[in-house]
């Protein structure tokens, strides 16, 4: 019978890619106070570039009243373990929009591309909601004026401004006053936004929101903390103890004197 020949296994080690990646910091841009908005891990920082995120206006400004808008944020640039983002786009969320829609009411959608003074290709996707249902010729009417209108008033803003304005719902509340001549809106939201083309922010650029009002509550508390934990009763129980000792010392001296005066 031939000799079988033996095969040695060797044993390869295989190497842990996930502890070969690093934390890096992902930050909202200038317009959100540069906030942190998360962390994602990556072992190469190039791989970053283009990486998406999503946070609500709630997780930014603590306003509960903001749940339903949601933010986008692509990562442009990485420095050291900080990645820092620029804006991409707005969305609802798909419950709200499904409470906005009833029954014998007529739900328009629109889509209205405009450019930004600063260089910004937005497309905006406004959704009308009227009393009651209208006629074909009505929601062509209304789409119309909300392109002229809507195009000319993002014509003389930044997209900061552009961003404020739809958190806020100034750009809602200004297309239903725009389309109020043809037929009287229920509710005018704006649905979605997205860059298309993304330009130069201006150098002046200011935050649109304010600090998270949670944020600051919790730091009072931890700064007046150890205040509240330092025994002020104690502290101030042993000086009166002190005081009323030199009191006493004092009235005995007193007395002693009087006695030796009277003794005299």
């Amino acid at each position: 019978m031939p000799a079988t020949k033996k095969t040695k296994t060797v044993a390869r080690k295989v190497k842990d890619r996930w502890r070969a990646k690093e934390w890096y910091k992902i930050f909202a841009p200038k317009m959100f106070n540069e906030m942190q908005i998360g962390e994602t891990p990556s072992g190469d920082p190039t791989s970053l570039i283009g990486r998406t995120t999503e946070v609500t206006v709630h997780d930014l400004t603590g306003d509960f009243s903001k749940m339903h808008i949601k933010l986008k944020f692509k990562v442009s640039d990485v420095t050291g373990f900080d990645a820092h983002t620029v804006f991409v786009g707005q969305d609802l969320t798909s419950d709200y929009v499904r409470r906005l829609t009833r029954r014998k009411r007529t739900k328009t959608d629109h889509v209205i591309d405009a450019r930004t003074k600063d260089g910004f290709l937005v497309r905006v996707k406004p959704m009308s909601v009227t009393e009651k249902r209208i006629q074909a010729s009505q929601e062509t009417a209304i789409r119309s004026i909300m392109t002229q209108h809507l195009q000319k008033t993002v014509a003389d803003m930044s997209i900061s401004d552009v961003v404020k304005s739809v958190i806020s719902g100034d750009m809602a509340k200004d297309l239903s006053r725009a389309t109020k001549i043809i037929v009287p809106t229920k509710r005018i939201e704006i649905r979605k936004t997205e860059v298309l083309e993304i330009g130069t922010p201006l150098p002046d650029e200011k935050s649109i929101v304010e600090p998270q009002p949670v944020e600051e509550t919790k730091k009072a508390e931890a700064t007046e903390a150890p205040k509240a934990e330092a025994p002020a009763e104690e502290v101030v129980v042993e000086d009166v103890s002190d005081a009323g000792m030199e009191e006493a010392g004092s009235e005995t001296d007193e007395g002693e004197e009087s006695v030796e005066d009277k003794d005299q």
